[in-house]
């Protein structure tokens, strides 16, 4: 059996013309483990990091790997298998570029990728939406008539379907309404747990991080600063961002000690 697919950075720096956003950052991802969270004030540069990982953002030093291979070199089939297997879903998943994209469309464009990158499975678009709590009937549906919440859900769904073996959601369900954000998040981690997907969830969602991932990672100042459960990590106030994120959240804070 080969060894679980792993993704790696090692020593990332990366920022934008006259900005450095990280500065370091050592992070691993591999198939069949638990989900990571990955938590931090906005512009922290967790956005950026998954871009990094991704392959949508080169780092200016260090590199990230996939099965031992830099992703910002992969070209042809090897980028194809890349795409298919390591799947995200940004949090500006909302954006419609064609009024006349439905539902259906957009999760059988997802299939065509996971085809292209060898990656073909038989479960079906209802079955997608049902792992998402949509019913059926959403699949005719234009992109432009949901809600924002559902835009995310169905931009999961389609991150499914390629049945990849890495997932990173870059806050995954900030659209989604409190009430079903509670039973969305627990489809997602039993579909997550059923298919051995690793996944890494990027969001300042303290509680949403606390009921997906038995592990958190936070990101501040550039670098990891703290990793370990929810609880530990809340305690390293000696870091000036988490003591902040800790002094803006005292009942999730003690909540999860």
């Amino acid at each position: 059996m080969p060894p679980p697919t792993s993704l790696v950075a090692t020593a990332v720096h990366a920022g934008y013309p006259g900005e450095t956003v990280l500065e370091g950052v050592d992070l691993e991802l591999t198939a069949g483990r638990p989900p990571l969270g990955l938590l931090g004030d906005s512009g922290s540069g967790k956005t950026t990091l998954l871009a990094v990982l991704a392959g949508e953002h080169r780092p200016s030093h260090g590199r990230v790997t996939w099965e031992g291979r830099d992703v910002s070199r992969l070209r042809g089939k090897d980028k194809r298998r890349f795409r298919a297997a390591v799947r995200s879903v940004s949090q500006y998943a909302m954006t419609i570029v064609d009024p006349r994209e439905t539902v259906g469309s957009r999760l059988e464009l997802a299939a065509k990728e996971a085809r292209k990158g060898g990656r073909t499975h038989a479960v079906s678009p209802a079955e997608l939406l049902e792992s998402v709590g949509l019913p059926e009937g959403f699949l005719p549906r234009t992109m432009r008539t949901l809600s924002g919440g559902e835009t995310q859900r169905v931009s999961l769904a389609a991150a499914l379907a390629t049945r990849p073996e890495l997932l990173l959601l870059d806050e995954p369900l900030t659209a989604v309404d409190p009430a079903t954000r509670v039973e969305i998040a627990r489809r997602l981690a039993g579909t997550i747990e059923r298919l051995g997907i690793g996944t890494l969830i990027a969001s300042h969602d303290v509680e949403l991080l606390q009921r997906l991932c038995p592990q958190i990672a936070f990101l501040g100042q550039g670098r990891l600063l703290a990793s370990g459960t929810l609880a530990e990590v809340l305690s390293r106030t000696e870091h000036e961002p988490i003591r902040e994120l800790a002094e803006a959240n005292p009942l999730a804070v003690q909540r999860f000690r």
